[in-house]
C-alpha cells in the first residue's frame, strides 16, 4: 500500500492505521534529517547463528536513539558513557540503584538534551527561511501566500479546484531542502487518491491553489507542515518541505 505518512496531519494519522508515527520520547524532540529510502546492502557484521541478537541491538537502537539522533545531540565521550549506563545496567553490574540515578541526574539529562534539541531546531527553521528566500529569487513565477506557503506552477491546469472536502488523485515527490526524498508515489510508480482534509495544511492550501490536470511545486515551511515535532524519522522538527506535485482528479 502507497505512503502518505508525510502527509497526514496529527488529528487523522489515528484514522490511518497503517501510517502511524512514533511519539518522540519525553527527554527529547527529534533532530535528524533522515531519509526513508535503505542503505545499499553490505555484508553481515555476523554468521546467522548470532545475527538475531545482533538484531536484537539494532531495534533497540532505532528505537531510541533512532527516533532522537544522538549524534547530532551527543559528543562521541558522552555516547560512550550512554553506552556503559545501557550496558551496566542491561548485565546487572551497575554500582548504583538505576532509579536512583535516574532520579538525582533525570533532569538535568532532559535540560540538556532539550537545549541542545531547541537548538538544531532554530538551526533548521532558519535554514528553511533562507531555502525559500533564494527559491523565490530564482523563481519568478513562484509565489508566497500569507501562511508562508510558495507555489510555482510548472503546468496549468484546465479542471476543477479541490477543497478540503474532496477526494484528491494526485503523484507526489517530496523532499527536505537538501534533496533527501522522504516520500515519493513517483518513485513508487503508483498515484494516490487521499481526502484532502486529512493532510497538512500546506497541502490543503497548495491543492487548492491548482486545477485538475495541473502540476505545481509547494515549498511548506514548518508552521503548515510538521512544525516542532517532525514526522518520525524522516522529517526533522522545523523542517522545511518541497513536493512537487501533479493532480490528477478530484472526487
Amino acid at each position: 500500500m502507497a505512503s502518505i505518512a508525510a502527509l497526514l496531519t496529527t488529528s487523522s494519522v489515528a484514522a490511518f492505521s497503517t501510517f502511524t508515527r512514533r511519539a518522540a520520547p519525553q527527554f527529547a524532540r527529534t533532530a535528524s534529517v533522515g531519509t526513508a529510502r535503505f542503505m545499499s546492502e553490505g555484508p553481515m557484521p555476523h554468521d546467522d547463528e548470532k545475527m538475531p541478537f545482533y538484531a536484537l541491538g539494532v531495534n533497540l537502537a532505532k528505537q531510541m536513539g533512532g527516533q532522537t539522533n544522538f549524534n547530532q545531540l551527543l559528543s562521541e565521550d558522552e555516547i560512550e558513557l550512554l553506552l556503559e549506563g545501557f550496558g551496566d545496567t542491561l548485565k546487572g553490574t551497575a554500582t548504583q540503584d538505576s532509579m536512583v540515578v535516574l532520579t538525582k541526574y533525570g533532569n538535568a539529562l532532559n535540560k540538556i538534551l532539550k537545549e541542545r534539541s531547541d537548538n538544531i531546531v532554530d538551526r533548521i527553521k532558519a535554514e528553511g527561511e533562507e531555502y525559500i528566500k533564494n527559491f523565490l529569487e530564482c523563481n519568478e513565477e513562484a509565489v508566497q501566500t500569507d501562511s508562508g506557503l510558495v507555489y510555482y506552477p510548472m503546468k496549468e491546469g484546465d479542471g476543477a479546484q479541490p477543497t478540503v472536502a474532496n477526494t484528491v488523485e494526485v503523484h507526489y515527490h517530496g523532499t527536505l531542502i537538501d534533496g533527501t526524498v522522504f516520500d515519493s508515489s513517483v518513485d513508487r510508480g503508483e498515484t494516490i487518491s487521499f481526502p484532502l482534509g486529512a493532510v497538512i495544511k500546506g497541502w490543503q492550501e497548495g491543492l487548492a491553489m491548482m486545477k485538475e490536470g495541473g502540476k505545481a511545486t509547494l515549498v511548506i515551511p514548518s508552521d503548515i507542515a510538521y512544525g516542532d515535532a517532525g514526522s518520525g524519522e524522516t522529517i526533522p522538527p522545523g523542517a522545511t518541505l518541497k513536493f512537487e506535485v501533479e493532480l490528477f482528479k478530484i472526487s
